[in-house]
């Protein structure tokens, strides 16, 4: 838990960490953009250097934010959506793999459809999963959690949005970019 310094939360504390089996989990949410915008600004996601700028929380689409817009002067912008990956089950077929969603996210296929429509535009757009576990080897789609989210990604990889999906090393002391996982779709 960590003190919450928002005056208008509800509660006193957030929720940051979980153990299981050993390994700690991250799940607070509000994370994996500040993680992915360092890991950028650093190069330590080779899919996103060279870009000149880097914008958050940046308004385009039909009534949509993007979490990061990488720009360079007179260059293709590019889109890219953060999603927290904290979801890893013992079930057939998903053995070792880290996968998303862990709920329906209607937001989260609209996002899909946005960043689509940016491509088709002559935008890059990049799905970027993260995962704030190390004890998963590959990441995969929940399709049966939420068969709509799964063909929505597919329609998006089809209409050119790139996945890449990275994991964390999660310690008491901080949360930070490990390794490229394989994405199996």
């Amino acid at each position: 838990l960590s003190k919450n310094l928002n005056p208008k939360a509800k509660l006193d504390r957030k929720w940051e960490l979980i153990k299981i089996n050993n390994y700690l989990i991250g799940i607070n949410t509000m994370h994996p953009n500040q993680i992915v915008t360092e890991a950028i600004q650093f190069d330590k996601i080779p899919e996103l250097t060279g870009y000149e700028n880097l914008r958050r929380e940046v308004k385009y689409g039909c009534n949509s934010r993007i979490d990061i817009l990488l720009e360079n002067k007179g260059g293709t912008p590019c889109f890219v959506e953060v999603k927290n990956v904290h979801l890893k089950r013992d079930v057939s077929n998903s053995e070792g793999a880290a996968e998303f969603p862990d709920s329906v996210t209607k937001r989260g296929a609209k996002h899909l459809v946005e960043m689509s429509k940016m491509v088709r535009g002559g935008a890059r757009a990049v799905m970027l999963y993260l995962v704030q576990r190390g004890d998963c080897d590959h990441f995969t789609i929940a399709k049966d959690i939420d068969p709509v989210y799964a063909s929505t990604l597919s329609e998006a990889i089809a209409a050119g949005v790139e996945t890449v999906c990275y994991d964390c090393d999660v310690e008491l002391r901080g949360i930070t970019l490990r390794r490229k996982l394989p994405v199996l779709i």
